[in-house]
């Protein structure tokens, strides 16, 4: 009986070998050029979107006059309890809380997951999207609104763009595709897309209310994270996306079949 069970069981080498197997599934020629599609559009729209920012303030023109605006406003609805609800998503949302979200999420996604694909996919998205704005952030050198608007200890570090806003769009919009990339049902990816989004919203919020940064600066995070996103796809559909008659070189997902 012993014997047979061994047999039967998988030998940890494999098991460690199949996570890094690339799962490949099949769908129709025209799922696999919507998907393509939608990663250009998703990074030409973004990079478009955030040179306009970029230009803006250099420039300190174009959409950096909602920046006054919005800074007045959310100042003039500042009351305690508000506070700390944004105190707490800028917690949830910030340097540190976040990097051991993605980091638990990944790693149980991981060793859950038969094939690491995804997981790495994600957190090479996150270590991207870190990386954008710490080059942007010191090459493009904005400085931050006043210090005695902050609520929650001052921040002399660069504004542009914000780093809480981009790890928050760059998590929430990249998991959300690659958990329903791979569902065939419509409306569940809709209504987990409009969750992200009002998560983003929440995030940006957070950052804009307690006076860390201006509105431009969390409308350029959300365009850089248009690109990555647009990457993830491209890259994602490129290595995984096969169509019936094309070669496979991974192990295909139980879960996959042809798009009907």
């Amino acid at each position: 009986m012993a014997e047979d069970r061994s047999r039967k069981s998988p030998h940890w080498w494999r098991v460690f070998h199949d996570k890094f197997v690339v799962e490949e599934r099949f769908m129709s020629a025209a799922s696999r050029r919507n998907l393509y599609r939608i990663a250009v559009i998703l990074m030409v729209v973004g990079t478009g979107l955030f040179l306009l920012a970029l230009t803006g303030v250099l420039g300190k023109d174009g959409l950096t006059f909602m920046d006054e605006p919005v800074r007045a406003w959310l100042v003039g609805q500042r009351n305690e309890p508000l506070t700390a609800a944004m105190i707490f998503l800028a917690i949830v949302f910030g340097p540190v809380a976040l990097p051991i979200i993605v980091l638990v999420v990944t790693v149980a996604w991981g060793v859950a997951a038969k094939h690491a694909w995804r997981p790495l996919l994600l957190a090479g998205a996150m270590l991207t999207g870190v990386a954008l704005a710490q080059i942007i952030g010191r090459s493009v050198g904005r400085q931050r609104p006043p210090l005695d608007l902050m609520l929650f200890g001052p921040d002399v570090t660069f504004s542009f763009p914000s780093g809480h806003v981009l790890g928050a769009c760059d998590f929430l919009l990249v998991t959300t595709f690659l958990i329903f990339s791979r569902r065939q049902s419509t409306w569940p990816a809709v209504a987990a897309f409009a969750v992200a989004v009002f998560g983003i919203f929440l995030a940006s919020i957070s950052r804009l209310y307690l006076g860390y940064h201006w509105v431009s600066d969390a409308l350029a995070s959300l365009f850089i994270s248009f690109v990555v996103l647009g990457a993830v796809i491209a890259l994602d559909t490129w290595r995984t996306a096969r169509i019936p008659g094309e070669q496979i070189t991974g192990e295909l997902s139980k879960a996959d079949s042809v798009d009907s």
